[in-house]
């Protein structure tokens, strides 16, 4: 178990707000791809630019996001063993 019980509920709080920030990219991307009828070489190059962004930003929240599923399995299986 982690040294300090408030370092788990600090991760799980971190995660939610991390999962709330990757559906908040995803619509949006989703919204840019909708409007040109999911064909994306219809894209104008600002929107073609921003949804590249985004798809960044998205994949980046997704990397934190495992992670911090790591840490807590870790940390969850830790106890079991205790």
């Amino acid at each position: 178990m982690s040294d300090n019980p408030n370092d788990s509920f600090d991760k799980v709080r971190l995660y939610r707000e991390l999962v709330l920030q990757y559906e908040k990219i995803d619509e949006e991307i989703d919204a840019l791809i909708m409007a040109v009828n999911g064909v994306p070489d219809k894209m104008s190059p600002t929107d073609r630019a921003r949804y590249r962004e985004l798809a960044r930003r998205r994949d980046e929240l997704q990397n934190e996001m495992r992670w911090l599923e790591q840490q807590l399995m870790e940390e969850d299986d830790q106890t079991k063993t205790e």
